[in-house]
């Protein structure tokens, strides 16, 4: 349906579908900056999630339209469930203490994913929630989100 999320692509399809469209993935840290969307609580909207707020907790079983629930104060939604999105980031450790925009490892074997779906616990699909697959990995709550630079 042209309202509901892409999936089953893996990280290499997102790269292909980037490269014939001049986009990107978001890295990892542009990512959180947009869901998180000015806030530091656990979700873009407060500490406490329920299916009220997100496509998560097995309630709904599959992917919905985009826009079926409120978007974040940037105007951007489903940042939290739905389906996990790619990012462009390898998987890695963070680096210790206080970092801006930090750059995941230039290599690796698994790319990070990030927002959580309709098929985890609510508590997973928080702001900082991490998590990673092969770039090949397909899975039907597993999609992407665009982002294009601006020149300001």
């Amino acid at each position: 349906s042209p309202s509901r999320p892409v999936d089953q692509v893996s990280w290499n399809d997102c790269q292909q579908f980037c490269a014939k469209t001049g986009m990107k993935l978001p890295t990892e840290a542009e990512w959180e900056y947009a869901c998180r969307a000015g806030t530091d609580t656990s979700f873009s909207f407060g500490n406490r999630i329920t299916t009220v707020d997100a496509n998560c907790d097995y309630k709904i079983r599959k992917p919905i339209a985009v826009g079926s629930y409120e978007p974040n104060s940037f105007g951007l939604y489903d940042m939290h469930g739905n389906v996990f999105e790619w990012c462009r980031d390898w998987y890695g450790v963070y680096p210790k203490g206080p970092t801006t925009d930090p750059q995941g490892p230039a290599k690796g074997t698994d790319h990070v994913m990030r927002g959580g779906s309709f098929c985890v616990k609510a508590s997973s699909v928080r702001s900082a929630l991490r998590n990673s697959g092969a770039p090949n990995f397909q899975s039907n709550d597993l999609g992407f989100r665009i982002a294009q630079t601006i020149n300001s």
